[in-house]
């Protein structure tokens, strides 16, 4: 899903940027008001799971990648897409800088979709769905939801900069991560059982649940 330097317009690259910027302004707001020094470790470790699994690079045809994401995990863990900003856009700023990974030009559409829309769509089907279907239902469909979404995002901005058609991008990008989806899906839960199992504390709907019971 690591899209390439020179995939993309530079003009539109920056239309990327000017999100991402807007993006990062609200994630440090969020931040300086929700981090703590149990959920900045927590977040760094994250971010090392995270870089792991995207260097797991799958080839797909004409010149990207799929791979697992973890924005919905990011979004899920903390109830807020805004942690997905910052770990994102260090994590692909490094992949870039130091293993030619995605690239610099095209770092605002890569964070966009592997972390603001995979949080995004993590978090708000986790909240749909759950009264619905129950807590780990819907955080799977949430994982799955996000990957394969961020996917089509993808296909869909490499079609807008005429790097291929739309037809042969969501074929390739949407089938790859369907299947992927469904491993982020089960890795996903595996992570916040554990979560929730051993340390609960650093689970953001239960210090939510603390507070207002307190």
């Amino acid at each position: 899903m690591h899209i390439p330097d020179g995939f993309i317009p530079l003009w539109q690259c920056a239309i990327y940027y000017v999100i991402l910027i807007i993006a990062i302004y609200f994630a440090s707001r969020w931040s300086k008001k929700n981090l703590d020094e149990k959920r900045i470790p927590l977040m760094a470790i994250l971010a090392a799971g995270i870089f792991a699994i995207m260097s797991l690079n799958i080839p797909i045809p004409f010149g990207t990648s799929g791979h697992m994401v973890g924005g919905a995990l990011v979004a899920l863990v903390f109830l807020a897409p805004e942690a997905g900003v910052i770990i994102f856009t260090c994590v692909l700023l490094i992949q870039a800088l130091l293993f030619g990974d995605g690239g610099i030009t095209v770092l605002g559409a890569n964070v966009l979709n592997m972390g603001i829309i995979a949080g995004f769509v993590g978090l708000w089907s986790y909240k749909g769905l759950n009264g619905i279907i129950g807590k780990y239902p819907s955080i799977a469909i949430g994982a799955w939801l996000a990957t394969v979404i961020s996917a089509i995002a993808a296909a869909i901005e490499l079609a807008l900069a005429g790097t291929f058609p739309i037809e042969i991008g969501f074929a390739s990008m949407v089938l790859y991560h369907a299947f992927i989806g469904i491993i982020e899906a089960a890795l996903t839960i595996i992570v916040i059982y554990a979560l929730e199992k051993f340390r609960p504390d650093l689970l953001a709907w239960n210090k939510r649940t603390v507070s207002e019971g307190d």
